[in-house]
């Protein structure tokens, strides 16, 4: 079916809106991984700038998950031609039948009904299937796709503007996080997803391709940015000649697929060419942080750029491009070369050829969906007051919160305890929705009560539709007017304030004595004795 494209109004592309005037491709049309002709004239006229609607970026412990770690599900669209769908088939396959699950994203419920029809022939799962009804623009997924974090326990999304004057591609991952009730926070960089890898030890890699992208940040500042929203020490490569290939993307020829175990292409056929420098380097750069390299052939073939470090990892899965324009004896040296480095996962090779002469292979058209850390348990995490806030009786404060489930939240219940987490007696708001209406995350407008409690704890908890629940918690100061008799200021009244008051009382004058002064009247005397016990008889 033709897309909507030509008539789409975009917010954002380049910090306006403006109509995009450019060809709409019909279903089924092989839209490159690179620019199109008609892509790179507009853009020269108009170029992609990050959006202005950068949101904050993260609080509290953040960590961005590598793609060898555990996964829920592999997200791929349905797009390209039929030779690349047969592609998708085979990836949903070996993911379904080996107990991963899949998202696909489909335009409307039409197209799901004949996708279904397929990957059943094709003797998919589909029990494993998940569809996302939301029009995209490309296969490539991985360029413009959600890239998750931990935020507390909970799964959050990174997202970024995308670097192609595909809009619909570029709001896919806002669809995503209301589809998956996931928070999203956008960071004020424009580039390709496939250009950026990284572990799961907070180091994560690009090319230099991405300081072109964004010409008003120098490159510390595009480093900071990600270690801002993902908690990652960057390091930038250069990149391939747009000759070599034409995406100048990271993940074309390097790829990390375990905790300190990384594959870099090496160009055994072309020694001394400029993509064997930039990958040598990478590889020894590599082996000096630690890193175990594996070294797998590449190949530029007929204007088509061959690699097998462009694969997926998923889980105990690894797929691996093979090429029937290249020497069985090559896919087989590139598939040994990764076994050796993953013994532990079953390696398994699918014909490429339809994606890699659009300049991308496997890795370009999955993007991973992390598992809940919770299991089967909801999680929540408090995105607000997360500093210890000082908060005063009468005012409003925003609680906010993510949360995640293996199915969907239904409902968050919020707290005050006065006494340290000790009891939470107090109900502040009950059966909220976990999200706000047209948000990706949930908040609740409190108004903060009339007590001292200088060691509040405010708890959210979470229930899904099993029941299961999880908590968080933060701490805040109340600073109402102290109750009489909580001689030691600590929100309670109890028997610490019996023996403060007598302690300060038996001082009487002098030095020592202020906290038995609780009548108002100069000097300790039988009035604070009465003040004091009728606080302490009443709680107060």
């Amino acid at each position: 079916m033709a897309r909507t494209m030509a008539a789409a109004v975009i917010l954002g592309l380049c910090g306006c809106a403006m109509a995009q005037p450019l060809v709409n491709p019909p279903e089924g049309t092989d839209v490159p991984r690179s620019l199109t002709a008609e892509e790179r004239a507009w853009l020269a006229e108009h170029p992609i700038l990050p959006s202005e609607a950068a949101t904050p970026a993260p609080t509290g412990p953040v960590r961005c998950v590598g793609e060898y770690e555990p996964m829920e599900a592999l997200l791929v669209a349905w797009d390209g031609t039929s030779a690349q769908n047969t592609i998708l088939q085979a990836i949903a396959k070996e993911v379904t039948t080996r107990g991963g699950s899949m998202y696909i994203a489909v335009d409307s419920t039409g197209e799901q009904g004949t996708v279904t029809t397929s990957l059943t022939t094709a003797g998919v799962v589909m029990s494993r299937v998940k569809f996302v009804v939301t029009t995209t623009d490309s296969i490539w997924i991985r360029d413009y796709g959600p890239r998750y974090i931990y935020q507390g326990n909970v799964r959050a999304i990174v997202d970024h503007t995308y670097n192609r004057p595909r809009p619909n591609d570029d709001l896919f991952p806002v669809a995503f996080a209301r589809n998956r009730g996931h928070a999203r926070y956008e960071l004020a960089l424009t580039h390709g997803g496939g250009n950026y890898h990284l572990s799961g030890l907070g180091d994560s890699y690009a090319t230099n391709l991405i300081a072109n992208e964004n010409p008003t940040l120098t490159q510390p500042q595009i480093i900071q940015i990600w270690k801002d929203y993902q908690n990652v020490d960057t390091h930038l490569f250069d990149p391939f000649p747009t000759s070599v290939d034409s995406t100048q993307h990271i993940d074309m020829w390097m790829q990390v697929i375990g905790d300190r175990k990384v594959v870099v292409s090496d160009w055994d056929a072309n020694r001394g060419s400029t993509q064997d420098t930039i990958c040598n380097a990478a590889a020894a750069y590599m082996a000096s942080q630690g890193y175990t390299v594996a070294r797998t052939p590449a190949r530029r073939s007929g204007g088509v750029h061959y690699t097998y470090a462009n694969m997926v990892v998923f889980n105990d899965l690894v797929l691996v491009p093979r090429y029937s324009a290249i020497a069985d004896t090559i896919d087989e040296q590139a598939r040994a070369a990764i076994a050796a480095l993953v013994p532990d996962k079953t390696i398994v090779q699918i014909a490429g050829d339809a994606l890699a002469t659009s300049a991308g292979v496997f890795h370009c058209v999955a993007m991973h969906v992390p598992a809940n850390k919770n299991g089967t348990s909801p999680g929540v995490y408090i995105t607000s007051m997360r500093d210890n806030p000082t908060l005063t009786p009468g005012a409003s404060a925003i609680i906010g919160w993510a949360s995640d489930d293996d199915v969907a939240p239904t409902k968050i219940d919020l707290y005050l305890s006065t006494d340290g987490g000790g009891t939470f007696d107090q109900t502040i708001a009950l059966n909220r929705p976990p999200v706000n209406s047209g948000s990706n995350v949930g908040s609740f407008a409190w108004t903060v009560p009339q007590v001292f409690a200088p060691e509040a704890v405010v708890r959210a908890v979470v229930t899904d539709a099993s029941g299961n629940t999880s908590t968080d918690e933060v701490s805040v100061y109340i600073n109402g007017v102290p109750c009489t008799a909580d001689v030691t200021r600590d929100g309670r009244v109890d028997f610490g304030d019996f023996l403060g008051f007598f302690n300060c009382y038996d001082v009487s004058e002098g030095p020592g004595s202020e906290c038995a002064d609780l009548d108002g009247n100069p000097g300790v005397d039988f009035g604070d004795f009465l003040a004091f016990f009728n606080g302490y008889d009443s709680g107060c």
